[in-house]
């Protein structure tokens, strides 16, 4: 093939996206650290399906278009900093497609080194041994084969680049010692690298299908002809007791994507995609009745959301009643939820490690906020890239992105934030709180594994300070006693203790106990109710 049109195009795409989508479990396991929250694959195949979502629903076969609206999508879909740096890749991508119908082998070829360019720019740090490594070396081979031979094929340059891009993330551990202590490739690199494998098994004449882990071609399915689904459910008195958003959302991802839950009191509204919308009704029918339901065909003309419709009247007041200072933040459990609330957040997006919240997801909060100036606080370090993402896609509000790497960060953050104050003084007084807090959490192995020289075995408890695996013990409590010892010093004043939904309240009790007998300083003992981390730690 000596040319590629956007019909071809589209077929690369998903082909690349169905073969990642079946091989995000492994790009998972490739985590680093052995804690339950490896979500690289993840967060690149809910990234990627987003831009496929967008292409079919625009309908188009032009070249120009389709990767227009690929890069859109996979802008506003980006989860996570794999899923930022991919967004960044075919935005590059896009650049240098431009409003071209068709492709030569030397125009595939500028594309996907400008995408490379663009992906290392977006990066403050690049860190090589990483996804940054695997597509610049890929790129610039495969180019470098390209002017060489300039009469090759399409498919001799894609066979050129998946061949360069696997040799490149096999070389990822000697360029990253973590990775080579824990016997592991990038995950991110190797994430591309299904994508890259994608494109050619297409110009091969062999797409790759949606895998049989996803039933009747489920995933395909959802992203051609699935079903807009969405619902205002009013909880009953048992509804109330039962509803856990996390549980709930965990259920949803079984049966669909682009997943949206908002909870205002006793309702839950649902917005998502399925192609098995009885099922997702019969799920929230356990929990109360409905107010509105509305389904439509992806395929049809898109009409707005109920969601939107329903909350059109309080946005309507709310513009005239701009404030001075919004926050947004990100949390998973609903005590924390509960807990940011109260210290003046104005939305909470669900999210924190395994779920990475989207660019999309910050731009709708942001949108909810009504204020000049809008503080976003992603309280993980892999969701700062997407928060910093939306406030560069917003363009009529001022948004501040406070680097809070953790939940200890960030209630800090809220705790120094001053209605009275300016925007520098709150932004100087936040940002210094959050240099004060130090964060340790306490979680399970998944895994065996070699971490910075310690042995680490399967449901081995650890305790974690800051990024380092400081010691592993039996139980939870002990991790976190023994943690303790590491983290309080002469200086501290507070520790903060939240307790995880897998944790008791005697065991937090032990806990609590332990700090008064051996520490003069202040407890603060919160229900935070989050996933994966039994107890999340912060003193100041």
């Amino acid at each position: 093939m000596e040319k590629i049109n956007g019909s071809v195009l589209k077929g690369m795409l998903e082909s690349g996206c169905n073969n990642l989508n079946n091989r995000k479990k492994e790009v998972d396991a490739l985590n680093v650290f052995p804690v339950p929250d490896g979500d690289t694959g993840t967060n690149m195949s809910l990234t990627f399906s987003n831009g496929i979502s967008e292409i079919n629903k625009s309908g188009s076969e032009q070249l120009s278009v389709i990767s227009k609206t690929l890069s859109r999508g996979l802008l506003m879909g980006a989860r996570g900093n794999s899923g930022v740096i991919l967004s960044q890749i075919f935005r590059g991508f896009y650049q240098s497609v431009g409003d071209k119908d068709e492709l030569d082998v030397k125009g595939l070829s500028q594309a996907l080194c400008n995408g490379a360019k663009l992906a290392y720019k977006a990066v403050m740090r690049p860190v090589e041994g990483t996804i940054l490594t695997v597509v610049r070396e890929s790129s610039e081979v495969a180019d470098e084969y390209v002017n060489g031979n300039p009469a090759c094929s399409i498919e001799d340059y894609l066979d050129i680049l998946c061949k360069e891009a696997k040799a490149s993330l096999d070389r990822t551990p000697e360029l990253l010692p973590t990775l080579k202590e824990a016997r592991v490739v990038d995950s991110g690199g190797s994430g591309l690298l299904a994508i890259f494998d994608g494109f050619r098994a297409y110009l091969q004449g062999a797409p790759i299908l949606a895998g049989q882990s996803t039933p009747a071609g489920k995933a395909e399915a959802l992203l051609a002809s699935g079903y807009c689904t969405e619902f205002i459910l009013r909880l009953s008195d048992q509804g109330l007791h039962l509803y856990k958003e996390d549980r709930f959302r965990s259920s949803l991802n079984k049966m669909g994507q682009n997943i949206t839950i908002i909870r205002d009191g006793d309702l839950v509204k649902v917005r998502l995609n399925t192609i098995t919308p009885g099922d997702v009704l019969n799920l929230g029918q356990r929990y109360g009745e409905f107010a509105r339901i509305r389904i439509d065909n992806l395929q049809e003309e898109q009409h707005p959301s109920i969601l939107e419709e329903v909350s059109a009247e309080k946005e309507e007041a709310a513009e005239n009643e701009e404030k001075e200072f919004g926050i947004i933040t990100v949390a998973a459990g609903e005590g924390l939820k509960k807990l940011f609330t109260e210290y003046r957040a104005d939305v909470i997006i669900s999210g924190g490690q395994t779920m990475n919240p989207s660019t999309e997801d910050f731009v709708s909060a942001i949108n909810k906020v009504n204020a000049k100036h809008i503080y976003l606080l992603p309280n993980n370090s892999n969701i700062i890239m997407a928060a910093q993402q939306a406030a560069s896609v917003t363009e009529d509000k001022d948004i501040i992105v406070l680097q809070t790497r953790s939940i200890p960060e960030g209630l800090a953050a809220c705790i120094n934030f001053n209605t009275e104050g300016d925007v520098e003084e709150n932004t100087a007084n936040m940002n210094e709180a959050i240099a004060h807090v130090k964060t340790g959490q306490i979680t399970y192995s998944i895994k065996d594994t070699t971490v910075d020289g310690r042995e680490i075995h399967q449901g081995d408890y650890m305790g974690i300070f800051g990024k380092d695996i400081r010691l592993t013990a039996a139980d939870k409590v002990t991790a976190a006693c023994e943690l303790l010892k590491d983290m309080i010093d002469d200086e501290s004043e507070i520790v903060t203790l939240i307790q995880g939904e897998d944790a008791t309240d005697e065991e937090s009790a032990e806990v609590t106990s332990f700090i008064e007998e051996n520490f003069d300083v202040d407890i603060d003992v919160q229900k935070g109710g989050q996933p994966v981390y039994s107890f999340i730690i912060g003193v100041e």
